[in-house]
């Protein structure tokens, strides 16, 4: 198929889109990007107020590429700070009680760099070795904050351990985008528009435009799969219970729980950017992992359970609350003898391109929607010259 390497078309408008048509207009390239609803963003969307909630926990890490691109261009834009008082309520759920510090063994084997973990063991048979068993328990539990994933000590040792480094980070990698990931989609989109991007929302494409230059698919990989008419594009990723709420505030509430006895995380997001919530209100986002046999209320069960540990009368306090199941939607997951290398390749032949957070390029989250989004460019741009010279 012959086609115009003047332009690129972009399939989805969410952050790994955005990137892709950003970087190809700052190439001097024409680009068009089609999204499927009315707004752009995909899962990096904030709801509306008063309660300003992603689809799930986000944060943006700044040991990842994507901090240093976006600060560069101005789009970071401000970030919420947490108090100092606000960080010292971490706490652990171990054991069924709610504990100030993590466990010694825990700290020992997250901060340990020295040894690289295997990539064709599981992480709770190599970390058991490194650690012991229930250090090896606890850190997997942990992990499961940047995994979404039910059960963490069944992945590639190698995969967990770098995204057990990252969350555990001191200090922490993890920032917090002012008025949720919206702001930075509008910021993006913002630029697109500068930089001429011609952007088309309530733009479902069924089928892929012909002769028109390369093409950039930044949809979910289910999506991808059905416009490329490829069901080979899969790919695991987590099961996740998301489940958000809205409390009356309370002083000496926890700023985080994690839960080490089985993944999970609560989140009080509104401590550090108090514009999430109403006034005397507080945001609260969770994320629960559930196996292929639980159900959602098994999610919001054991959330409630930590709840009640944690936030003293929150159901008399509650003044909102939303409850959904993120199936497939958090990003890949690698078992063992995989790597990133592994996924869905980027390049799919015939000037068409797959970007998102389940493809082959590195990365945690959505730094490897941001990769991927980069590189396809690149190989994009990279074929547009090897036509000029064969022209």
């Amino acid at each position: 198929m012959q086609r115009n390497r003047q332009h690129i078309t972009v399939v989805g408008g969410g952050f790994a889109g955005l990137t892709a048509a950003l970087t190809a207009a700052e190439a001097g390239t024409k680009v068009t990007l089609h999204e499927a609803h009315d707004t752009l963003g995909g899962r990096a969307r904030t709801a509306d107020g008063p309660y300003r909630t992603n689809e799930g926990p986000h944060a943006l890490y700044n040991g990842g590429p994507h901090w240093t691109w976006l600060k560069q261009r101005g789009l970071l834009g401000p970030l919420a700070p947490l108090p100092p008082l606000e960080a010292a309520r971490f706490r652990f759920h171990r054991d069924g009680a709610l504990r100030r510090t993590p466990p010694l063994g825990f700290l020992r084997h997250t901060l340990r760099t020295a040894e690289q973990a295997p990539v064709d063991l599981d992480f709770l048979t190599w970390a058991t070795r490194v650690a012991g068993p229930r250090a090896a328990r606890d850190a997997a539990a942990y992990s499961g904050v940047a995994l979404y994933h039910h059960d963490p000590g069944s992945l590639s040792a190698r995969f967990v351990q770098e995204r057990l480094h990252r969350a555990a980070a001191l200090p922490p990698e993890a920032h917090y985008i002012r008025g949720g990931w919206g702001e930075l989609i509008d910021r993006m989109a913002a630029r697109a528009w500068d930089l001429g991007v011609r952007i088309e929302t309530s733009s479902r494409l069924d089928a892929l435009p012909l002769a028109d230059g390369p093409v950039i698919v930044a949809t979910s990989l289910a999506a991808a799969a059905r416009l490329l008419g490829d069901p080979g594009l899969t790919w695991e990723s987590g099961r996740t219970v998301l489940f958000d709420l809205a409390l009356r505030r309370r002083t000496g509430d926890p700023f985080v729980i994690s839960d080490l006895d089985a993944p999970g995380w609560i989140e009080r997001f509104s401590a550090q950017d108090p514009s999430l919530a109403s006034a005397g209100e507080q945001l609260i986002q969770a994320q629960l992992p559930i196996g292929p046999d639980r159900s959602k209320a098994d999610g919001v069960a054991h959330a409630e359970r930590l709840l009640d540990l944690g936030f003293p009368g929150w159901r008399d306090r509650t003044v909102w609350r939303r409850e959904a199941v993120s199936n497939g939607r958090t990003g890949a997951v690698d078992r063992p003898g995989t790597t990133w290398r592994d996924r869905p390749a980027i390049d799919r032949g015939d000037g068409v391109y797959l970007v998102g957070d389940q493809v082959a390029a590195p990365g945690v989250l959505s730094e490897v929607s941001f990769t991927s989004a980069v590189e396809a460019v690149s190989l994009a741009l990279r074929a547009t010259r090897l036509d000029l010279k064969r022209a």
